[in-house]
């Protein structure tokens, strides 16, 4: 199959390095565009990006997805099978959504209903979650509500942080991936059969961005709550002491 594949952070690189030595066609990726990350000042292009290149993968970097009718016209004439999506950072609106063959396909770090939205990794660990996963999503309009294909638990343990479950996550994203494809390739003339959330009878629960505010610790709160905060928001949290910001990396 014919696949554009949306992704910006280091999260996304398996998937796309999946999806490149399968038997499927990566026509080209699109992600967010370079940012001032260093002290530097200096643009910066997205990890996704720079493993695109190295690929030599066509890389499109869009500013605007609204009323951008030069990409949306791009994106038509690439005349794709299906968009794959993972950790983008952007909604897509119905207009792009509707553009592949055989619709867009969203691979989502949490058991949805549970954790809809931007750091839904973050907010399992900090809400002492005991399983997580990755579902594989029909997109539609809403934020993350579409009905689910294949979905996969995983147990989040004791001493798991961010950049541990983030890389196990990661892995599971890129084989459920493949599956997916399979799926949708040998079903594509028949009608696919996919799980709305409601049948899932899970909780609702929005995984909001992390703001700098939140990695401030305060020592007021629960002792596992805040051991649950360093390691979801691995490896940024901070205290002030005598006027110094002092990073906690573990606690035990």
């Amino acid at each position: 199959m014919k696949i554009v594949f949306w992704g910006t952070p280091k999260y996304s690189i398996k998937s796309l390095e999946n999806l490149i030595s399968s038997k499927h066609q990566v026509l080209a990726v699109i992600t967010q565009p370079d940012r001032k990350r260093s002290r530097g000042k200096r643009l910066i292009p997205s990890p996704i990006k720079a493993f695109s290149i190295e690929k030599n993968i066509p890389v499109h970097c869009p500013d605007d997805l609204k009323n951008n009718d030069i990409f949306i016209r791009n994106l038509k004439d690439l005349n794709c099978d299906l968009f794959i999506v993972v950790a983008y950072g952007r909604i897509l609106s119905k207009e792009i959504l509707e553009i592949p063959k055989y619709g867009s396909w969203n691979s989502h770090a949490s058991l949805l209903p549970r954790w809809r939205g931007a750091a839904p990794i973050q907010w399992a660990i900090i809400s002492g979650d005991l399983q997580t996963g990755i579902g594989i999503m029909k997109m539609e309009e809403g934020l993350d509500t579409g009905d689910i294909l294949i979905e996969e638990t995983l147990k989040i343990e004791e001493n798991d942080n961010l950049e541990s479950l983030s890389e196990k996550l990661s892995n599971l994203s890129a084989d459920l991936l493949l599956k997916s494809l399979d799926i949708i390739s040998n079903n594509y003339k028949k009608e696919l059969k996919t799980i709305p959330q409601v049948v899932l009878k899970r909780e609702i629960k929005y995984a909001r961005l992390i703001y700098k505010s939140d990695y401030k610790l305060d020592f007021n709160e629960l002792a596992i709550n805040i051991k649950r905060k360093v390691n979801g928001l691995y490896p940024n949290a901070f205290i002030i002491y005598k006027n110094q910001i002092i990073k906690i990396m573990k606690v035990r």
